[in-house]
């Protein structure tokens, strides 16, 4: 069987599809590294909702792929970037999904971390933006998960100078009853978020973020950096206190960066795992056992895929999770919140699937197989 796919030249090629799954099975947590997979959310295909609406989701199906993701052994970062936080899912619709599936992990004995921001607001005092903070950081510790401080928007229109990040994230620190972890996601992921840490020099942001961290190190359980520069992720990583994880979120470079150095290595808190999930656990057991070849050997294939779903402009990279998650069968469709199922091309939807099938990520491949064609049909395509 073969199947037609776009060159991205404006012509056709030839692809046989693999006919086999990799073989992985679920698994008990890891124990050499933290991982923590970021979830996306499953629209419902039947709402009558325009892009502009509140987001309409298919709960049996979002709280499905959770329990998939636990299955093997992964932790659940909830609410955040993947899930369409502030492109599409709104702060009332993260709510319910931070209560939903915090509840479902304590019913299935899953690990999960929700995200913390001021998306209720667009701006405002440095005040406002604090209660905004607050009201969010008291649902997630109400809902017995751990709190992931998230970039925010309106605090990086609202700040002056770097003081002011120092003083709204150590007063949130402080009154938090865990220790939480701080989340640095770059412009390429949010380009409202440009200048973060009071500043567009990096180097100066860096200093900045770790003073924060400086200040609080047993109320910091990590940090998770997105900003895709694997050097600039080592080099924090060196400078934080004992005690205090690094999380990747280098959706570029993760294996090299969780497999670490002499020096010391990365966690994980990554969107990639979303559609990586079960490969990526059983990557992460190997290492368990100190065989850092063997992880490389299954990860680092992975990265390809990664970066054609990351490329520019990167905060388009839900439509690829969701579009995998769809040809993986954990969903009935290709419906996105937001109408984001229309932020990537076909060429760009095809190549995606190649690299996919390649690495043997559906678990039926002639179910991928047949939903590909099918989308390649309404794209005028003929087989």
């Amino acid at each position: 069987m073969t199947i037609r796919l776009p060159d991205g030249g404006g012509g056709l090629r030839t692809y046989e599809p693999r006919t086999e799954p990799l073989a992985v099975t679920p698994g008990t947590p890891f124990t050499s590294r933290t991982v923590f997979s970021a979830a996306h959310v499953v629209a419902d295909p039947y709402a009558d909702v325009s892009p502009d609406s509140p987001a309409a989701v298919d709960w049996d199906a979002t709280l499905a792929f959770r329990r998939h993701l636990w299955s093997h052994g992964l932790g659940v970062a909830e609410a955040m970037d993947t899930a369409q936080r502030g492109m599409g899912l709104d702060w009332t619709g993260a709510a319910e999904l931070i209560r939903r599936s915090a509840a479902e992990a304590r019913a299935v004995g899953g690990r999960i971390a929700c995200g913390v921001g001021t998306d209720q607001i667009t701006g405002g005092s440095l005040d406002g933006i604090r209660a905004a903070y607050e009201e969010q950081l008291a649902l997630v510790e109400e809902s017995g998960a751990q709190a992931i401080l998230m970039a925010s928007r309106a605090l990086a229109a609202g700040a002056r100078n770097p003081d002011d990040y120092l003083n709204v994230y150590g007063h949130l620190i402080r009154q938090a009853a865990e220790p939480v972890i701080l989340h640095w996601l770059g412009p390429m992921f949010d380009p409202a978020l440009e200048g973060y840490w009071g500043s567009s020099d990096l180097d100066a942001a860096t200093d900045t973020f770790l003073e924060v961290v400086a200040a609080h190190p047993d109320k910091v359980d990590g940090v998770k950096i997105s900003l895709l520069d694997a050097q600039r992720e080592i080099d924090l990583r060196r400078r934080l206190p004992q005690g205090v994880r690094c999380y990747t979120g280098d959706d570029f470079n993760y294996p090299e960066l969780i497999a670490g150095d002499e020096k010391g290595f990365s966690h994980a808190l990554l969107g990639i795992f979303d559609p990586l999930g079960p490969l990526a656990a059983e990557a992460v057991r190997v290492l368990d056992t100190g065989d850092t070849d063997g992880f490389r050997e299954l990860l680092d294939p992975t990265v390809e895929l990664s970066r054609h779903l990351f490329q520019t402009p990167t905060r388009f990279y839900k439509t690829g999770v969701v579009f995998l998650a769809w040809l993986a069968g954990h969903q009935a469709h290709f419906t996105m919140v937001g109408g984001l199922q229309s932020a990537r091309s076909l060429p760009h939807f095809a190549r995606a699937y190649e690299l996919a099938d390649g690495l043997g990520l559906f678990p039926d491949p002639k179910l991928a197989q047949e939903r590909m064609k099918n989308l390649l049909a309404l794209y005028g395509v003929t087989q």
